[in-house]
């Protein structure tokens, strides 16, 4: 399964926002566990392993490539 890197969401206003809420109210452990949990729940989703490694290699790069720090705890 190749990763797809387009624009692929029919609702990316109401994703992010799901998003955001998820994150409401939570401190920023119990934050990074919900994105952790995310996380692993989308993973075993798309469940092929190149494709999981891939989406890794390109998550490090988009941060290894911005000029400024990430940041860890816009959400």
């Amino acid at each position: 399964m190749a990763l797809n890197t387009q624009p692929n969401l029919t609702r990316p206003d109401d994703f992010y926002e799901a998003l955001l809420d998820m994150h409401r109210d939570l401190d920023e452990a119990a934050s990074q566990s919900a994105n952790a949990q995310l996380i692993l729940l989308l993973a075993n989703h798309i469940g092929d392993y190149a494709t999981l490694v891939e989406a890794i290699q390109h998550a490090r790069e988009g941060v290894l490539s911005r000029p400024e720090p990430a940041l860890a705890h816009a959400l």
